[in-house]
């Protein structure tokens, strides 16, 4: 049982690794699975896809704009990431 406990805890600490470094994990894995359930047929994932867009875009422009200010990571770590996201939907749907 400890195996598999010593397991978990190391799938758990990759997943966030991942994540640290891609912000749109979410989005890619939800494409990829889209991808693979409708026979790689991109005109049936358009919605999985446009959020991956836009996801890659906002961190993107997030990250150009700490690089600009001189804030870094330029890459929000994990725990300011929701924070960030919920100051940007403040502003866009006040």
């Amino acid at each position: 049982m400890l195996n598999n406990e010593a397991s978990v805890k190391k799938q758990k600490m990759h997943d966030r690794e991942a994540e640290e470094k891609n912000p749109c994990l979410k989005e890619s894995n939800l494409t990829s699975k889209c991808f693979n359930d409708n026979d790689f047929d991109k005109s049936k994932c358009t919605v999985e896809i446009e959020n991956y867009k836009l996801c890659k875009s906002f961190w993107f422009e997030v990250q150009k704009d700490r690089r600009r200010r001189g804030i870094k990571p330029f890459m929000p770590v994990l725990e300011e990431r929701d924070s960030i996201k919920k100051e940007f939907f403040k502003k866009v749907h006040g």
